[in-house]
């Protein structure tokens, strides 16, 4: 009954002047009928747990529409999303600890976190490291098993006599 009426409200609610379906953060086009929690998840490089610290670390309801958000409320993200050493968020939250070239934490996200993996294999590539020569053949990397997943090219199974 009280599920009904909130999703009854919701509804009339993304009918009114203020929503934005479509909300721009960090480069990234987000789906403004989502959670804000979920619809932050949706950008490259954040994920639902760092999120819903953003959104706790500057006083953001996580289960409003991301719609209803105020341009200044965007800027407010952006900010702790390039910034979040600032915000008092733990290093151990970024995903690039100890950086192999800078030695800083840093937290990337979208095309500079596409950018940095690939580098990444590129080096491992370049010093002939066991994972790098798995990159390069195309094989696994993280020592799943081969014998039967993880082939390329077609198929091979048992052919019928006629």
């Amino acid at each position: 009954m009280c599920l009904s009426n909130t999703l009854a409200h919701q509804v009339v609610s993304v009918a009114s002047e203020n929503f934005r379906h479509i909300v721009r953060i960090a480069g990234t086009d987000l789906d403004g009928s989502k959670m804000t929690v979920y619809a932050l998840a949706d950008i490259k490089g954040i994920g639902v747990r760092l999120a819903s610290i953003i959104c706790k670390v500057l006083n953001l309801d996580p289960e409003r529409r991301l719609g209803f958000i105020s341009d200044s409320d965007v800027k407010r993200i952006e900010d702790v999303i390039n910034n979040p050493q600032k915000y008092g968020i733990p290093s151990w939250m970024f995903n690039r600890q100890k950086d192999q070239l800078t030695g800083e934490n840093k937290h990337l996200i979208g095309a500079d976190l596409v950018l940095a993996v690939r580098q990444d294999i590129d080096l491992m590539i370049r010093m002939r490291s066991w994972k790098g020569i798995r990159h390069m053949l195309g094989l696994k990397v993280r020592g799943q098993r081969t014998r039967t997943t993880g082939r390329m090219g077609q198929t091979v199974g048992v052919t019928r006599r006629k």
